[in-house]
């Protein structure tokens, strides 16, 4: 009889979390919203291999940026559509879109560092006018 492979394989939430760097707690939660389900063993929560997936699936929107909402959009089409056409056209439009929100948030951000770099000039130069000594820069920001 062969071992049984890592698809086979069922974890306990306890082992999922820590595995994947997570706390039980956010595990619950994607099942609250829909997003896992898993098997029950008794009064345990059991995971399949399958459920481990669809988790890092979950944590990379996540960490990209993608609302719960969009993320379970995508689980779904998987499930659905044996092909993934479906699925690779959603992902493509909401990874367009995603980087389209960051890179405005980018531009945004150095309009921003723009204008507080001027008013640092500014300040800077008002202070020598006036004679008065500028402060150390903090630790943080000199790392910066």
């Amino acid at each position: 009889m062969s071992p049984p492979s890592d698809h086979d394989r069922l974890y306990s939430i306890a082992e999922l979390a820590e595995e994947l760097g997570v706390t039980p707690r956010a595990i619950r939660f994607y099942e609250s919203k829909g997003l896992l389900e898993p098997r029950r063993a008794g009064g345990n929560r059991v995971y399949t291999y399958r459920d481990r997936a669809r988790l890092l699936i979950i944590l990379r929107g996540k960490r990209l940026g993608f609302s719960l909402a969009l993320i379970q959009q995508y689980l779904d089409l998987y499930d659905a559509d044996p092909t993934h056409k479906e699925q690779l056209v959603h992902l493509l439009r909401g990874a367009q879109q995603r980087i389209e929100e960051l890179e405005n948030q980018r531009r945004d951000l150095e309009l921003t560092l723009e204008e507080l770099r001027d008013i640092e000039e500014q300040v800077l130069a008002a202070m020598k006018e006036a004679e008065i000594e500028p402060p150390a820069k903090s630790a943080k920001s000199a790392a910066s």
